[in-house]
Parts: C-alpha cells; sequence; structure tokens
C-alpha cells in the first residue's frame, strides 16, 4: 500500500511538461510558509495509504476474504496480493457515490476557482484550502457514520468528556439521534468508531461464514474415526468437499454481493 504515493506522484509529474512548471522565486521557494506547506502536502499524501484502510470499506472486505480462506482450508489460494487488489476494486466500487461527490462539491470548485470567489475567502476569514478539505471531508464523514454503530461513537465521546453541540435546546435525550448536530462529532471520535464497527461486522460475518464449512468438517472426521483412519488428516478429506459445495453455491458471488449490500444499507 505504501506505493501509492510513489504511483501517484509520477503520474503527476509525467503529466506535466517542463514549460507547465514555473520556475518560482529562490528567496520565495525558500521561505519558511511555503516549506511548512511542502512538508504538510507530502505528509498529507504519505497518509493516502491509511485513509484508504481506514476510513473506507477496505478493511471489511480485506478481513472478510481472509477469514474466507482459512474457512475453506486454503490459506494459499488465493494469494494475499489478490486479496488485497480484489479489495481495493471493491472499496472503490463501493466509494464510487462519496468521491463523485467530493469531486462535484469541493475538487471541480478548487479547479475552476469557485472557492476563491466565495465572500469569506475574499475577506480573508477562511484559507482556500480550509474549504477545500471541509467540502471534502463532509461526505467521507457522513459515510462513516452511516456505518458506524451509536455506542461505538458514544464510547470514543465518553472516554473524551466531549459534550455535542444540541440543535433543539429544549429536547434533552442523549441519543445520538436526537437533538444533537452529528457534524460537531470531532474526526478523532468519528474514524476509530467506524473502524470498530467495521471490525465487528467483519468478525460476524466471519463467523458466518466459518458455520458451514466447520459442519463439513466435523462430518468428515467422523466418518474417518468410525473408519478407523486415525493417521489420515481430516482436512485432506474435507477441503475438497469445501471446494465443491462453494462452488456450487457460486460463493464468490454470494459474499461479494452481501458485502456491497451491507454498505449500501445502514448499519
Amino acid at each position: 500500500m505504501y506505493w501509492v504515493p510513489t504511483v501517484l506522484f509520477l503520474l503527476v509529474s509525467s503529466s506535466l511538461s517542463a514549460a507547465d512548471i514555473p520556475i518560482p522565486d529562490k528567496e520565495h521557494y525558500l521561505s519558511l510558509p511555503n516549506q511548512l506547506r511542502i512538508i504538510g502536502f507530502l505528509s498529507l499524501v504519505s497518509m493516502i495509504p491509511v485513509g484508504i484502510m481506514m476510513m473506507t470499506s477496505f478493511t471489511r472486505l480485506s478481513i472478510i476474504f481472509q477469514f474466507l480462506k482459512q474457512a475453506i482450508g486454503a490459506p494459499q489460494v488465493p494469494s494475499n496480493e489478490i486479496i488485497i487488489a480484489l479489495s481495493i476494486i471493491l472499496t472503490g466500487y463501493i466509494m464510487h457515490p462519496v468521491i463523485e461527490k467530493i469531486n462535484q462539491n469541493a475538487i471541480i470548485p478548487y479547479r475552476s476557482g469557485q472557492i476563491l470567489e466565495l465572500p469569506e475567502v475574499k475577506a480573508g476569514l477562511i484559507s482556500e484550502e480550509a474549504v477545500l478539505l471541509e467540502r471534502s471531508w463532509a461526505p467521507l464523514r457522513a459515510f462513516l457514520l452511516k456505518h458506524t454503530r451509536e455506542k461505538d461513537i458514544q464510547l470514543f465521546l465518553d472516554i473524551g468528556h466531549i459534550q455535542l453541540k444540541k440543535r433543539f435546546e429544549e429536547n434533552n435525550t442523549d441519543s445520538l439521534e436526537g437533538p444533537y448536530d452529528l457534524n460537531s462529532i470531532p474526526w478523532y471520535c468519528i474514524i476509530p468508531s467506524f473502524i470498530m464497527s467495521e471490525l465487528r461486522t467483519a468478525f460476524m460475518m466471519g463467523f458466518l461464514l466459518f458455520l458451514p464449512f466447520l459442519i463439513i468438517d466435523m462430518v468428515v472426521a467422523s466418518v474417518l474415526m468410525s473408519m478407523g483412519m486415525m493417521m489420515l488428516p481430516p482436512i485432506m478429506v474435507s477441503t475438497p468437499f469445501k471446494l465443491l459445495l462453494f462452488i456450487l453455491i457460486d460463493g464468490w458471488r454470494l459474499v461479494i454481493q452481501q458485502m456491497v449490500i451491507g454498505f449500501q444499507t445502514t448499519v
């Protein structure tokens, strides 16, 4: 995953010609604010793999695929590279609506200069980059909150002693779905809450995947014991039957279908 920033840098560099790259003034280029902005940009690019793994569907997909490999009894097939590639492709498919909203609300206005025309930006009350980040974070925040359990969010709010802003002062219920403004939940509470919810969901699906294959292992082990074949490993006999069952029920389609549908509904 850490090759992603390098690939992005090479793609951007190859798309620019020498005439398109302006030569900045040396003193202006070496100024402290510009150096800090460069450091911040490179740090942000280096966090792209972490964002892909922790703020998208990648975590749940990769864990479920690993459980599936163990349940079938073929931990080496498919390889980890194929599992990661399939998880990335499905992540792009699932996150496409969110990416499209970010592109329409943040990237296109930023590139066309529409953000610079905002009154608060012209007045210097807020920077252009801050507006870009806020507009980019809004669709992603909605996705994370949609697939995060209320208990997990409340856990980190309680640990951090964070009080949410209320939309209606007359209602004093403690439910997050009531009078509280969900936009006031800080990002450092949303992201770990989302990860906890994803881990719980992935382990639940992994448990359900193990059950039918576990029954086949128990049946094969009982038959071998009754036949007196103590030295024959049951996994050598049960693996072909598990593969046959997985093929007959079109397992890959069912598993991927359930994972994608799971992200299209509210958790």
